[in-house]
């Protein structure tokens, strides 16, 4: 295990993570940006963004988070490809530990975003990536021509169904509400799709297959019904990633991170961006412009440290 030296290290590299990563490189820190698996987060696993700034047309998650590393990285900022296991306060700052490396910093930004909320019924863990999914465009070819089911009744589930409407059979979308909570523009749209149905008021209970998804029981005012399905795609809502530093730092009801108007945690030099603040709202563009100014706030952090430093 090696041990490097930054100023500022980021730990997530989905938009607020990247993001951060540009702007604080941009104002001359050394900057290492961490992420365990691939940058771009839960972009990655979108099939359209309609909402960011610059794409009136729309843009791939798959396309928008390799611009965003480009931006990253063409401002100075190294990526780390780690899995972080612990972050321990040190006299100079802190120490990310991860398990590759030990990494000094000045100061930490979290940026680990939300991970999407399970059902938690029998059947979903025991068939997950085995028909159980949470990217339409990532297997969507697996159920090409089959009858799916998408569970939720927000944007995401509806923007998922839209995105599997293209390639399978049928897609049904199940809600407990007895309305979607989705945008009207976006169920207007997915709704007048021929090969999608949407049941309002209903639960799912089970998954059930052998080696891959084969039917869904479905809770409804009337009973129960076992539906047929290749696919079962979950957008019930987001689990903050906060139990990394759950003993470090102050979190709301929901597990989200408390910050200052300066985007710092109850602890000084930590920092949050993104999902993962409490008080932040669910759109990309939020969460990009949380990292610059979480970065903005950081850059000044460190430089108010190192100049009491030199006056010391």
């Amino acid at each position: 295990m090696t041990d490097r030296h930054v100023d500022l290290a980021i730990i997530g590299a989905g938009a607020a993570g990247l993001s951060a990563a540009a702007t604080a490189a941009a104002h001359g820190l050394r900057v290492l940006l961490i992420e365990r698996m691939m940058p771009g987060g839960q972009v990655a696993t979108v099939g359209t963004i309609r909402n960011f700034p610059g794409f009136p047309a729309g843009i791939g998650g798959y396309d928008l988070g390799p611009l965003l590393l480009e931006q990253a990285e063409a401002a100075g900022a190294e990526v780390l490809l780690d899995a972080v296991e612990a972050i321990e306060p040190d006299g100079a700052g802190y120490r990310v530990i991860g398990t590759e490396e030990t990494v000094h910093a000045q100061a930490v930004l979290l940026a680990m975003g939300s991970s999407r909320k399970a059902l938690d019924v029998p059947g979903e863990s025991l068939l997950e990536g085995r028909g159980v999914s949470h990217c339409a465009s990532c297997d969507g070819y697996f159920v090409k021509d089959k009858p799916v089911i998408v569970a939720g009744g927000g944007d995401s589930a509806f923007d998922e169904a839209e995105i599997l409407a293209g390639q399978a059979g049928h897609v049904m979308i199940v809600h407990k509400g007895p309305e979607p909570t989705a945008r009207r523009w976006i169920r207007d749209r997915v709704a007048a799709l021929p090969n999608v149905s949407i049941r309002g008021g209903a639960e799912i209970r089970a998954v059930a297959g052998e080696d891959a998804v084969a039917s869904v029981l479905i809770a409804t005012v009337d009973g129960e019904v076992r539906e047929p399905a290749a696919g079962l795609f979950v957008y019930v809502g987001l689990t903050p990633n906060s139990s990394l530093v759950a003993d470090l730092v102050e979190t709301d009801a929901e597990g989200r991170i408390i910050a200052d108007s300066r985007f710092q945690t109850s602890r000084p030099g930590l920092f949050v961006a993104g999902d993962l603040r409490s008080g932040a709202t669910a759109l990309l563009a939020s969460a990009a412009g949380d990292g610059a100014c979480a970065a903005i706030a950081a850059a000044a952090y460190i430089a108010a440290r190192q100049a009491a430093d030199i006056g010391a």
